[in-house]
């Protein structure tokens, strides 16, 4: 019998109630500014309102969620300020994670990030930008990883999570029909070896659509 609180495998229930919220924000699913209620996330996942609470602590402290003071949750809403001072750190910390993956950037990573471009679908309808998100975020990752510097990893993922809801949105509108261009211009550098130029591919790169957020 699992313990109280957990599943099967032992995984608690807020845990799973986490991951799926975080996944949902991280990929846009969920607009800037909608609120949530503890009920209606209960409700949802079929369990009390402790582990959905719990769960709604858990991605407040990451930024994934906004709690006021009041108790109202919601995603993150962001100003234009707000958007500036993130995508002021993107274009620190993603430079330097794919500079320090460059050494152990071997053919088999590159071809994994040429085959996860390829596959990013185009946004021609409603829906597919969470697709094209996921792609997207997967290619980063996956080069950023090989960076072997976790806590930099762990504090760029908050800064994608509280962009999340904002990043939907824009991708919904913008009918995006191909790959990221930058995502081309990371690989050549990769291939050559050119760490100047991978930052700079890398910073124009996931600044290029945060840009047009911005007055």
């Amino acid at each position: 019998m699992a313990p109280r609180g957990a599943e099967g495998g032992g995984t608690p229930v807020h845990d799973r109630i986490y991951r799926t919220l975080r996944t949902r924000v991280l990929l846009g699913q969920i607009a800037p500014g909608v609120s949530l209620t503890l009920r209606g996330i209960a409700e949802e996942f079929g369990v009390s309102m402790t582990p959905a609470r719990e769960a709604v602590r858990r991605l407040a402290a990451e930024g994934a969620l906004t709690l006021s003071s009041s108790g109202r949750i919601s995603t993150p809403e962001l100003s234009a300020e707000r958007i500036e001072e993130l995508a002021a750190i993107r274009a620190l910390l993603e430079p330097e994670l794919s500079a320090r993956a460059l050494p152990r950037a071997h053919g088999t990573l590159i071809e994994r990030l040429e085959a996860i471009n390829d596959a990013i679908p185009p946004v021609t309808a409603p829906g597919d930008e969470v697709s094209y998100i996921r792609g997207n975020l997967e290619f980063h990752r996956t080069l950023y990883l090989r960076a072997q510097a976790p806590l930099m990893l762990a504090m760029l993922e908050t800064v994608w999570l509280q962009l999340g809801p904002t990043m939907g949105k824009l991708y919904g509108r913008l009918n995006r029909t191909e790959p990221p261009k930058g995502h081309e211009l990371i690989i050549a550098a990769l291939k050559a070896g050119d760490e100047p130029g991978l930052r700079v591919a890398v910073r124009s790169d996931v600044t290029q659509a945060l840009r047009l957020l911005t007055p």
